[in-house]
């Protein structure tokens, strides 16, 4: 051995022992109660998500700025880097629950603010898989402890450059919740808790007990504020909807979304959408089995399926290119917007403008949701935001009556010139309001107390409302046969293609706010 070979021996040794240290995350005792448990670890999650060998980490060596606390902080409880999904590039940040409680400190923080930057600046999605007890204590405590972690002033900026994506994946409170908040998707273990504070930080405040599934479980996410798209029972199906959805968006705003080959047009069956959507108004169906008929076969994934239920958004593929749907659904308040529907939809209009998805709506709705309750949730508000999001959107839009499209809801469902091009089928009724209403205000004739007059007084009215006087005022652009929808829409994304701006958004949407 060479005297040089020597001299590199201790310094290879000691490289060595610092990587395995850092490897060994809080210890065998911790990581063996997490693997008894069924719950991965950090690394784990990480290995599972991204293509086999195609991880590289960033800060492996970062630690707790306090010297005292070096040894016991490997990574600084945040595993960082960068791999590949399906061969595309994608930046992670998994929390090590085992080191310090993956708590934010001003070291991991600066980590990951490095994995945004370059994510943002290269083009690729970033991933959170948050479990995170918060901020740490006593590194954050005090003026210069607070002062240390305040010296990004872009690091809750989101301008949707990148989609981001996150994983509840335990106890997330703090930072994980922020970067929860701030992303395009959110899917979260069941078990796990997402609040602004931990149980007993909030028991501490409040004076009471609190319990944690209250607080900020998954029944409370999914379905009544709407933040989390999903819960799922393992580590491995919530990484498995991450590159699920992933697989819909481009890696950055500024490319259009990946697109797959066309497929067997054998396997589509126009003629079963006679028999989910039946001509009649006053009955019910649920549009999602409409979507599913519409596009390419298995190719649909609804978000928020368990929140707004009033609403449908989901994302699709037609002939391998990927759309969004919005579509108000007649299974459930027979199809009539309420504020979280708007909500829900707005979100959703935001995310595929921001990310060059053409938007395709599907309505069938007697309008929206009136009443007490939805004047104190600002139903007035929440109708605007939508439509003001709706008249922003640069992406192609294409709008389809079905059945029923009453007053201001016409307009926000992408009525006359609120889409690219307008359908309606021969089915469509469309006016300010729903003849039987309209009669019993304008005359005050009602079914129950003059039913001859009442018929005919809505014979007159609904001598108007068809989907051919619409197109007497070319209003609606085609009037349809339910059967020619997909090769209708399938015309229209060709026509629509926006090839002169490479088939990119105007972005317009780009800094809404993420939540709702």
């Amino acid at each position: 051995m060479s005297d040089g070979d020597t001299a590199y021996e201790g310094l290879i040794k000691e490289h060595e022992a610092r990587k395995a240290h850092v490897l060994a995350m809080g210890g065998k005792e911790k990581l063996s109660k997490r693997k008894a448990a069924s719950l991965l670890d950090a690394r784990e999650r990480i290995e599972r998500l991204f293509d086999p060998g195609s991880f590289t980490e960033t800060g492996m060596f970062v630690t707790s700025h306090l010297p005292s606390m070096r040894d016991k902080s490997p990574a600084d409880g945040k595993v960082c880097g960068f791999g590949r999904i399906d061969g595309r590039n994608a930046a992670i940040v998994s929390c090590d629950l085992t080191v310090l409680g993956a708590s934010s400190s001003p070291n991991n923080v600066k980590k990951m603010g490095h994995i945004r930057r370059v994510a943002t600046k290269n083009g690729m999605p970033v991933i959170f898989l948050n479990e995170t007890s918060g901020a740490r204590i006593p590194d954050t405590m005090g003026a210069q402890g607070i002062g240390a972690l305040g010296q990004d002033p872009t690091q809750f900026l989101r301008d949707r450059q990148s989609p981001y994506v996150s994983a509840c994946l335990g106890p997330s409170f703090g930072t994980g919740t922020w970067y929860t908040m701030l992303s395009d998707f959110v899917v979260m273990r069941k078990g796990a808790c997402l609040a602004v504070s931990s149980p007993r930080v909030t028991s501490l405040a409040i004076g009471e007990d609190v319990d944690p599934e209250e607080l900020g479980g998954w029944r409370l996410h999914t379905e009544k504020t709407g933040l989390v798209d999903y819960a799922v029972d393992t580590d491995e199906e919530a990484l498995d909807l991450i590159k699920t959805f992933l697989s819909y968006l481009p890696s950055h705003a500024g490319q259009r979304p990946p697109r797959t080959e066309a497929p067997d047009n054998s396997r589509i069956d126009p003629e079963i959408i006679l028999e989910i959507v039946p001509p009649q108004r006053q009955k019910v169906y649920d549009v999602r089995k409409l979507i599913k008929a519409v596009a390419d076969p298995d190719t649909v994934l609804e978000l928020k399926p368990k929140f707004a239920r009033v609403a449908t958004t989901a994302l699709a593929r037609m002939n391998g290119q990927v759309v969004g749907f919005v579509a108000s659904n007649p299974m459930f308040k027979a199809g009539a917007l309420d504020p979280d529907g708007c909500d829900k939809i707005t979100s959703f209009l935001v995310l595929c403008d921001s990310f060059n998805i053409p938007i395709i709506i599907l309505c069938d709705t007697p309008g929206f949701l009136i009443g007490i309750e939805g004047e104190r949730r600002k139903a007035p508000g929440k109708i605007m935001n939508f439509q003001t999001a709706l008249q922003m959107c640069t992406v192609p839009k294409f709008s389809i009556v079905t059945r029923k499209s009453y007053g201001q809801a016409y307009l926000n469902m992408g009525g006359t010139r609120n889409s690219d091009e307008m359908g309606a089928w021969f089915t469509a009724d469309v006016g300010f309001m729903d003849p039987v209403i309209g009669i019993n205000v304008v005359y005050g004739v009602t079914q129950k107390n003059d039913p001859e007059k009442f018929s005919k007084l809505k014979a007159e009215l609904d001598r108007e409302t068809s989907a051919y006087d619409l197109a007497a005022i070319n209003s609606t652009q085609a009037v349809i046969d339910p059967r020619e929808t997909r090769d209708w829409l399938l015309r229209m994304l060709e026509i629509h293609s926006r090839d002169l701006e490479g088939g990119l958004s105007q972005r317009r949407l780009a800094s809404w706010p993420t939540t709702f």
